[in-house]
């Protein structure tokens, strides 16, 4: 089985860990095991990162001249499809999925590597945009990816993002249109090439019951059809399909469905869910604080009646109530007492919301830490329970690194993961360790040196990463066997030090 092949700079190891991903999901789907699936994924990779490499050193060589190449995902997928093409070929058919099989032995197949004027409209389409547009179509309309993730990546303007996406879809439109123009076709197909444009233009338009039998019967101008039209979301489908072929559909639901759980979006104009939870968060943090605000003022109110009673009853009052503080009762800086109101305030807000700024929360934070056994009223919520990071259920207040650990793919007896830690301070080296409940063994990691001892894991940086910007990030992935539990590990420090769970 042969290895990864190794970044050649940071840009490339930035890219490696989604493309892997993206690459493991669709051998998984051309295979029939786990085991098949890793190993199809790690050929397929190491040959298309080499044909990628190859296809950057020409254009470099060739200045002003730019080789017709498909961005680096699409490129690494059907560098799977040619690798199961090669198995099939070699005998080693069995590991592959029995429809892949029937399809790879098919005409349908031919079509992907013929003559260039055969192939599919969408693969020309594509091929034929400069790499830049091309990448960020697939990423917006294929993986999935919400357009403020994509703008980040692509170092895109985010206030011309959205015109900068229609107009890029425009441009594929007209590679396309282009493209099947230049396909040999019967007179009958010739003969719709006018009307078909006409109708794909306009979202408003219906088609004509001639041209919709046309379509019915003709694969090539149905292709065709489903490129030119913009509107009515048949886009991802269309790209999919033509540039990766068998498998298009349920590899562009998987990357749907990945792209929600991970980052809560599914459509690429999706609202900023990042922007949208952090403005709940901020109004649950306001609220919180008006109420804080209500009490003090009532209990001002309370003490200043008292205080107005006759026959000096104020006094036995006083005392009876506890403090006998000469400060004021209400007041911007408000004290409030520790056994009640700031248990509550430290224990209703989750781990990813801001934290009040009654003077109370630290108190009720360190008895937290304090490492007695939690009483269940405390409220501590389940993403910090659920992983603990080596807190103590801390709500992260002073903490030196936050941590996220996403469970990316799953399957009978093994896993992939991600592990991304955001740091306070700067790094000139890392080294994060967690610890495993169930049995699980890391076999393969990337961008980071992997070390196992028992349950506890040590991911130590590589040589192109050991640098961390103070407030930056450093993210690595895993692949690992599980059996029976595969439960969330916990117990992560970074440097030695304890992270909080984000």
């Amino acid at each position: 089985m042969p290895d990864l092949p190794t970044p050649k700079d940071a840009a490339e190891a930035a890219l490696f860990s989604e493309c892997w991903d993206a690459v493991l999901s669709y051998a998984d789907l051309c295979t029939s095991g786990s085991t098949a699936a890793n190993q199809l994924a790690r050929e397929a990779f190491a040959f298309g990162i080499r044909e990628a490499r190859a296809a950057e050193d020409n254009t470099a060589r060739d200045a002003g001249r730019r080789s017709s190449r498909l961005p680096r995902i699409p490129l690494l997928l059907t560098a799977v499809r040619s690798t199961a093409a090669a198995w099939e070929a070699q005998g080693h058919g069995h590991r592959l999925d029995p429809d892949l099989r029937l399809w790879l032995n098919s005409g349908k197949a031919a079509r992907y590597v013929g003559p260039p004027l055969s192939r599919p409209i969408a693969l020309r389409g594509l091929r034929d945009m400069q790499e830049p547009d091309a990448a960020l179509l697939w990423l917006a309309e294929v993986e999935a990816l919400p357009l403020h993730a994509v703008v980040r990546r692509q170092g895109l303007d985010p206030t011309a993002a959205v015109e900068e996406l229609n107009q890029v879809r425009g441009l594929f439109r007209d590679r396309c249109h282009r493209n099947h123009l230049d396909t040999p076709m019967d007179a009958e197909c010739r003969s719709y090439v006018r009307l078909l444009d006409a109708v794909t233009r306009s979202p408003a338009a219906d088609t004509p019951a001639d041209l919709s039998r046309h379509l019915a019967t003709c694969v090539e101008c149905a292709e065709a059809a489903a490129c030119l039209r913009l509107h009515g979301g048949g886009l991802p489908a269309a790209l999919a399909q033509g540039v990766i072929g068998w498998g298009g559909l349920a590899y562009l639901e998987r990357r749907r469905r990945a792209a929600e759980v991970r980052l809560g979006a599914g459509r690429p104009d999706a609202p900023d869910p990042e922007g949208a939870a952090a403005h709940a968060a901020a109004g649950r943090a306001r609220a919180l604080r008006n109420g804080l605000l209500v009490a003090a003022v009532l209990v001002s109110g309370l003490a200043l009646a008292v205080s107005m009673m006759p026959g000096g009853s104020s006094g036995d009052i006083v005392s009876q109530s506890g403090p006998t503080d000469s400060s004021p009762v209400a007041g911007p800086g408000v004290s409030l007492p520790t056994a009640t109101p700031s248990t509550s305030v430290s224990a209703t807000p989750s781990s990813s919301e801001p934290r009040p700024s009654a003077s109370g929360t630290p108190s009720s934070t360190g008895n937290a830490d304090s490492g007695r056994p939690d009483p269940e009223p405390q409220g501590t919520s389940s993403a910090t329970a659920g992983t603990g990071a080596g807190t103590g259920g801390s709500s992260g207040d002073g903490a030196a690194c936050e941590v996220q650990y996403d469970l990316v793919n799953q399957w009978p007896d093994g896993f992939q993961a991600t592990v991304t830690v955001t740091t306070v301070e700067a790094l000139d080296v890392w080294r994060v360790a967690w610890s495993f409940h169930d049995g699980q063994r890391v076999d393969q990691m990337w961008d980071a040196s992997l070390a196992q001892n028992g349950s506890r894991v040590t991911a130590t940086a590589a040589d192109y990463n050991r640098s961390v910007a103070a407030n930056g990030t450093l993210s690595f992935g895993f692949l690992a066997s599980w059996q029976n539990k595969n439960s969330e590990p916990d117990g992560f420090t970074l440097n030695g030090q304890p992270c909080t769970a984000s």
